[in-house]
């Protein structure tokens, strides 16, 4: 694989009273675990599993807009929302899930779960989790068949 990008961030302290930042000084946060683990009632900070989100929900968003450049479609309405759970994994260990809830008002149901089908294919979260997380794709509210993503 040829490298086109290489970002680095750095976290002191894991998950509980932490901090993560990049080395181009851009992201600078402060990390404490969600009330469901362990943490405050009322964190302040983000977490992991935001962060990954957030990650998951901007890069799929911009393998669509690009296939959808291409097709000349317009989604400047669109919306990815990415949901990132953090469970215990069968055989022990901690494992992840995640839903993207996509949604492309004024695209057709066909048009907008073909689009959604081909950004899955392309997006690098996509293909970096593919088969090693559970993932349930929905456009416009409805979620996609298993097997057609």
């Amino acid at each position: 694989m040829k490298i086109l990008y290489t970002a680095e961030a750095t976290s002191e302290g894991g998950r509980y009273e932490a901090r993560a930042y990049s080395s181009d000084g851009h992201l600078d946060v402060r990390i404490e675990p969600p009330a469901e683990l362990g943490g405050p009632a009322d964190a302040t900070a983000t977490n992991p599993e935001q962060l990954f989100a957030a990650g998951y929900a901007a890069c799929f968003h911009s393998a669509m807009k690009t296939i959808a450049g291409m097709k000349k479609i317009d989604l400047t309405e669109s919306l990815v929302r990415a949901r990132v759970g953090l469970g215990v994994a069968e055989g022990g260990g901690f494992g992840l899930e995640a839903e993207l809830h996509v949604d492309v008002p004024g695209l057709d149901g066909e048009a907008a779960e073909k689009l959604v089908r081909r950004a899955h294919r392309r997006c690098p979260y996509s293909n970096a989790t593919r088969d090693n997380m559970p993932l349930v794709l929905y456009v416009n509210g409805s979620a996609l068949a298993a097997g057609e993503s």
